[in-house]
């Protein structure tokens, strides 16, 4: 009962209608099996009937025989005034091919003149005991019985036809023996076994010693049964009384054997379990009919089932005509291009979960190794800006340390692009005009096309706006750009579209991977040599790239993965050999208005007029001194922790005079954000910082981006003296307006 409990309804309807289904097949195919059984027992018993009615024809036909015979004999024992040596002439004529056992000719009285028989045993004193017999019963024809010898025998007297007395003329008597080959021609003719009995006896047979014995056994009661058992085999009887003047006088048994019937029956037991079987399994869609054209077409469907099973989807059925075999199969070719449909949509949905977790195995990897470089990079850069300080232009190692600088900076642009394929950079969203953005950024994709190149821009009518990082959405742009141009070394058309749109359940079909929603469509189309399949499925892997060694990072498209995901969109592309790309970047809308300002330079910055204390709070203890001397050469008062802990008790020493808290977001022990909740609650007025190249994606990063000021690792001196000084100045100015 639990695990019929645990069953979904539909499940529980299923298995209902199976048993259901199930119980009237069998109790159908139960009452077809009794009612053929039934059937045919009748049929057996019919034709047991049937073939006595056969032997009693071909008794009248061999009676009419020996009449027109004994009619013959006694014309000519008339003509020959019963002369006996010219009877015997007559019965022994060479040329007379009737098939005669016995013939007689005895006086009126019935003392035997003559006397011709097949059997030497069949004596002249027994043939007139038997005629007496008969004419006493004053019968034209009898059955006669000597020695286990059964003969049928027809009287015709010796009279002109004015006397109508049998006992004034003499009598011709002609007969012929049932022995074991008539039996045996009968029961060929009748199909059947037969059996001559006579007084309880069996005088011949076409059974075999063994069930002749038991027929006998069995038959000790006068009544014949209608079945009879002889040996494993079962019979249905019928018999006729061929002395029906006599008590258990002579009688032909009919047996008709039911061994073929038996073996239909199991036969048919077969083959209604596997129509049984097989009904249970279409659950009631298949029917049976007789029609050739109806098994034909079910032959077809069984064969798509087949094929279905084997999994090929490409069988076709080939229906023709109507009818319910038509619908059914057409159902089921629908039904079969459904599963087909789903068949490849589910190993293409496959194909992209193993291409989503390589990604994202990816992405880990490189946003660890990003977050390790730009704690170096942040001490490179720092010290090498430290020594351009210290360092005059004249000196040789002031151009050293510059090449230092530049390589750091480099560095620096690889690790961005690699936290944002893996989706772990930091982001600053705003509510942006895509065609706005588009439109500023004119000139600059001008640079970069080449003359041989067309660049044509779209922008769509009303276009909604999104929430996204200008920066970040600008190095999309710039990445597909690129990316295009690359493609049409011969020179082509590049076109750049924005669209709202609205996917539904059917686009996303089409775009397995997209969720329904309002978006904002950002394509780019170029006409290009174009990818195959195998490259496609590759292209926004890092490091990837069909470029030759030396031209490529292969960081450009997994750049544009990264940022579009880490926003909240969606990427798709499509492409073939020789037919160009298409890039499509999705963002989600949003219903605010767009705040994207211009940013303005700031140089040389210093500490603000009575610079308070910073707090430093940085786990890298190299990081931790070069950011101390950053703002300790600024003017700034510094103390530094190497953890959370270390800090909370440094507050609690120092007191009030904390202005400011700089703090990495990713720490042991205590996390940045724990630390500016817990820092806050001991010192209300103290303002937080967060510093760090690399963030987890969950609430509370994206919480921290939108609502608190950030430093992005690796910075240098003025972008980090600059971060500390726009958080006190937005302090005073708010002072100024209360």
């Amino acid at each position: 009962m639990k695990i019929l409990d645990n069953l979904r309804l539909r499940t529980k309807f299923l298995l209902a209608m199976v048993l259901v289904i199930a119980g009237l097949t069998w109790v159908a195919l139960l009452v077809v099996r009794q009612t053929v059984q039934e059937r045919t027992q009748q049929e057996l018993t019919i034709s047991a009937h049937n073939s006595l009615v056969i032997f009693e024809l071909l008794q009248h036909q061999r009676q009419s025989a020996m009449s027109r015979r004994a009619d013959l004999l006694a014309t000519s024992a008339f003509l020959s005034n019963s002369d006996a040596s010219e009877f015997t002439d007559t019965a022994n004529n060479p040329l007379d091919t009737s098939s005669t056992d016995l013939m007689v000719l005895a006086d009126p009285n019935g003392r035997i003149l003559a006397l011709h028989t097949t059997r030497s045993s069949l004596t002249t004193q027994r043939v007139e005991a038997l005629l007496h017999s008969t004419l006493a019963k004053n019968r034209s024809s009898d059955w006669w019985f000597d020695e286990g010898r059964l003969y049928q025998v027809q009287l015709q007297p010796i009279t002109p036809a004015s006397t109508t007395k049998r006992a004034e003329s003499a009598t011709v008597v002609v007969g012929q023996e049932l022995d074991d080959r008539g039996i045996r021609d009968l029961g060929r003719l009748l199909s059947s076994e037969v059996a001559l009995r006579y007084k309880g006896h069996t005088l011949a047979s076409t059974l075999d010693p063994f069930r002749e014995g038991q027929l006998s056994s069995q038959l000790q009661a006068r009544t014949v049964p209608d079945q009879l058992y002889l040996g494993h085999e079962r019979f249905f009887a019928s018999s006729v009384e061929l002395t029906q003047d006599l008590t258990d006088g002579a009688s032909l048994m009919v047996l008709r054997s039911d061994g073929e019937t038996m073996a239909f029956l199991q036969r048919l037991n077969h083959l209604l379990l596997r129509v049984g079987f097989f009904a249970v399994l279409a659950g009631g869609f298949l029917a049976f009919l007789i029609s050739k054209t109806f098994t034909r077409s079910l032959d077809k469907l069984v064969q798509g089932v087949h094929a279905l099973e084997r999994g090929d989807f490409e069988y076709q059925l080939g229906v023709q005509g109507g009818g319910e075999v038509g619908e059914v199969t057409r159902a089921f070719d629908r039904m079969r291009q459904t599963l087909q449909r789903n068949d490849s949509e589910r190993k293409q949905l496959e194909e992209q979960l193993r291409q989503s977790q390589k990604m994202e195995a990816l992405g880990r990897l490189a946003g660890g190794v990003a977050h390790d470089f730009n704690n170096l990079l942040t001490i490179i850069k720092g010290h090498s800006d430290l020594l351009l300080d210290w360092l005059k232009t004249s000196e040789a190692s002031h151009k050293s340390c510059q090449q230092i600088h530049k390589a750091a900076d480099r560095a620096a642009s690889l690790t961005r692009q690699l936290l944002a394929f893996s989706r772990k950079q930091v982001l600053q969203p705003k509510v942006l005009d895509l065609n706005t953005l588009i439109t500023e950024m004119d000139k600059l994709l001008q640079r970069l096309i080449r003359e041989d190149v067309e660049f044509v821009f779209l922008p769509g009518a009303a276009l909604a706006s999104v929430k996204a990082d200008p920066g970040q959405i600008e190095q999309v742009l710039l990445n597909l750009t690129v990316n295009a141009c690359d493609a049409m070394p011969k020179g082509g058309r590049l076109t750049v579209e924005t669209n709202n749109i609205a996917v539904d359940e059917e686009y996303t079909q089409r775009r397995p991977g997209l969720q329904e929603g309002l978006f904002v469509l950002l394509s780019a189309t170029d006409t290009g040599h174009g990818m195959d399949a195998k490259t496609k499925a590759r292209i926004f892997e890092p490091f990837f790239t069909t470029k030759g060694v030396g031209k490529g990072t292969g960081l450009g498209l997994a750049t544009v993965y990264g940022i579009v995901k880490q926003s909240g969109g969606f990427v798709w592309v499509e492409s073939s050999p020789g037919k160009g790309s298409r890039f499509e970047v999705y963002l989600p809308q949003v219903s605010e208005t767009s705040n994207l300002v211009a940013t303005v330079e700031r140089v040389a910055p210093s500490a603000v007029p009575g610079a308070p204390t910073i707090l430093v709070v940085e786990d890298d203890a190299a990081v931790r001194e070069l950011a101390s001397k950053f703002l300790d050469t600024a003017g700034y008062r510094v103390l530094a922790a190497k953890d959370g802990l270390e800090a909370l008790q440094i507050a609690k020493d120092c007191g009030h005079s904390i202005g400011a808290l700089l703090t990495d977001v990713v720490m042991p022990k205590m996390r940045g954000t724990e630390l500016a909740v817990q820092l806050s609650d001991l010192l209300p007025e103290v303002k937080v910082v967060y510093m760090s190249g690399y963030l987890e994606q969950d609430g509370e990063s994206h919480e921290l981006i939108e609502d608190s000021d950030f430093l992005e690792k690796p910075f240098t001196r003025e972008s980090l003296v600059s971060k500390i000084n726009d958080v006190f100045r937005s302090v005073s100015l708010a002072d100024l307006k209360r």
